[in-house]
């Protein structure tokens, strides 16, 4: 068979182009089903479409690569070149992850966003220190209390199993007098089948998700906070990319945080409707809660500022000043 020069060219030019193609692992905490994982989804397919393959982004969804607290240091060594985090999970080495986790300081959709860009510079210099670039991030719906009983005072809360996902939570529980336990999403239906808890606070969304109204019985619309799921880049593989590849991953992980951001706030309803159709009792706190909860909240926001430093003062006064 002859080769013409065209088509010697055309050839070479398809292996270099296979040669040069990059795949990434993309860990994932929540289960395929969930609006997160899906908003994802679609931004890995609008990579791979604007790289014209140059890069694909393999989704790894439901902690099946990595679990979720494996999933941070998996991108920081490069085990993994993009992942999603709850970065509050790891407030244990900086407060600041925690920015999102303050208890009724950023209590709706629009002050959530305000807060998410007050905090954005700083922790981006915090996570560079670590060879992570953050990409973009999705809030959840508002924090709500689950219960395996109706609950409507504070001493009704003392000693109660509560499932917490980061150290905010764990405090929460301890200043309510409840002992909690670490539970990762991956683990959370066995734990409440199990009974190694019986209450928690978490969105509408994971309730949904994990279909609790079988093994909890009321749900308190109480709008602690709007946690955030953040997706991040290795430094190096993202340095790695050619400058059409880079520009392409950048414009898309903002058209996927207004995407996921517009997709969290058309749910938010229809996960607490959900849970109501399902047979949990679903009310505002009582009055006592409220004050509780407030009182919870006043305290782990003079102490967050404080662990924080001047990392902790900037966000809350850029917050402050929008």
């Amino acid at each position: 068979m002859k080769f013409t020069a065209a088509a010697f060219l055309t050839l070479t030019t398809a292996l270099a182009g296979a040669a040069s193609a990059e795949t990434w692992d993309m860990p994932m905490a929540y289960p395929a089903s969930n609006y997160h994982t899906e908003n994802a989804q679609m931004f890995a397919d609008a990579v791979k479409e604007c790289t014209g393959g140059e890069l694909e982004i393999v989704i790894h969804a439901g902690g099946s690569l990595f679990k979720g607290d494996e999933i941070k240091r998996a991108v920081q060594l490069g085990e993994a070149q993009i992942g999603e985090r709850l970065l509050s999970a790891h407030a244990n080495e900086d407060p600041v992850f925690a920015y999102d986790s303050i208890p009724f300081l950023a209590t709706s959709f629009e002050a959530s966003e305000k807060l998410r860009a007050a905090a954005e510079p700083t922790l981006a210099k915090v996570l560079e220190a670590q060879n992570i670039v953050p990409l973009y991030s999705v809030p959840w719906p508002p924090q709500g209390l689950y219960f395996s009983k109706p609950v409507t005072t504070p001493e009704e809360m003392e000693g109660v199993k509560f499932r917490a996902y980061n150290s905010i939570t764990a405090e929460v529980a301890e200043l309510a007098g409840m002992v909690p336990t670490q539970v990762e999403a991956a683990d959370l239906k066995q734990a409440l089948a199990t009974g190694v808890v019986s209450a928690m606070i978490s969105s509408g969304a994971t309730g949904v998700d994990e279909s609790v109204w079988e093994d909890m019985t009321n749900f308190y619309d109480v709008k602690a906070w709007l946690p955030r799921n953040t997706v991040f880049a290795n430094k190096d593989a993202l340095d790695g990319l050619s400058d059409e590849a880079l520009t392409c991953v950048m414009d898309e992980a903002e058209a996927a945080q207004t995407r996921g951001a517009e997709k969290a706030a058309e749910l938010a309803g229809g996960f607490v409707k959900t849970l109501a159709d399902n047979g949990m009792d679903v009310n505002p706190p009582a009055e006592a809660i409220t004050a509780k909860l407030q009182e919870i909240g006043k305290t782990m926001t003079a102490e967050w500022k404080e662990n924080a430093g001047e990392n902790g003062t900037a966000i809350i006064d850029a917050y402050d000043a929008e």
